[in-house]
């Protein structure tokens, strides 16, 4: 079921440009030596395990700071607090 909008066109029709839509050059055939894949698969794996590090630290560091924080407003409170 196709369905036509008033003017006699569908959406598709309005929006199609006629143009390829894959990139000059494509034949279909995947790129690269199965080599190169896993070059490309370790390096992203190196780089993740490198995120990972940084991010365990960066938490490690915000944990410590929120901590402080707590602390420096426990005894601040204390301090003030009337009975």
């Amino acid at each position: 079921m196709e369905f036509k909008s008033t003017y006699g066109t569908s959406w598709a029709d309005q929006w199609d440009d006629g143009a390829d839509p894959l990139p000059a050059g494509y034949d279909g055939k995947k790129s690269g030596s199965p080599s190169t894949a896993v070059k490309y698969k370790q390096k992203v794996g190196e780089g993740l395990g490198k995120t990972k590090t940084a991010a365990s630290h960066g938490f490690k560091k915000v944990k410590e700071g929120t901590s402080a924080g707590f602390q420096w407003i426990k005894t601040k409170y204390k301090n003030t607090r009337k009975h």
